[in-house]
């Protein structure tokens, strides 16, 4: 896989989802099975040293890539959502949000105490959910070995609040 391909693949849409806003779209990227193939094996790659006992995706389009990285991986897949979306006991954290907060969960069996996890989502911005799963996995009593995505925005700085739960940050595409 070539930088280059997935950087010309992913859409950018202006103003989406308000004023303002280039919005970095990867459903053109899905449907291209290579190429989805392709990413989930260079992120996986990344990571084959480490250990991984689960790969979290987090809500929604992290479970595209994170279960398919798990698979590479040969590890457990497991999922954080909102609040009140998963049917099992749960485990749940409160974050603060630009304006407001909110609410993320997992099941309380997904992850158990000293297993190694990484973290996926398919953007980084600010960090601020990242961020809530890295706390939500390490109240659980389980250790960060890092966290990966598709796309960065590095303007925002969003690894500066991830730094704290593991150096390791890999993404694909940096804006």
């Amino acid at each position: 896989m070539t930088k280059q391909l997935l950087e010309e693949t992913i859409r950018t849409i202006p103003d989406f989802p308000k004023q303002g806003i280039m919005f970095k779209d990867i459903t053109p990227v899905l449907r291209d099975s290579k190429l989805c193939r392709d990413v989930a094996k260079k992120i996986a790659d990344s990571f084959r040293e480490d250990c991984i006992d689960v790969v979290v995706g987090i809500e929604s389009r992290g479970f595209l890539f994170g279960m398919l990285i798990a698979q590479e991986l040969d590890c457990a897949f497991a999922i954080i959502r909102k609040k009140g979306k998963l049917p099992y006991k749960t485990v749940e954290l409160e974050y603060s949000l630009e304006y407001g907060t909110a609410i993320i969960e997992m099941h309380e069996d997904e992850i158990q105490p000293n297993q190694r996890v990484m973290v996926h989502d398919d953007l980084l911005a600010t960090g601020g959910t990242a961020e809530a799963a890295a706390k939500l996995i390490s109240k659980i009593g389980a250790n960060i070995a890092g966290f990966s995505f598709v796309i960065s925005l590095d303007f925002l700085n969003g690894q500066d609040k991830l730094k704290a739960h593991s150096e390791k940050i890999v993404t694909l595409v940096n804006y």
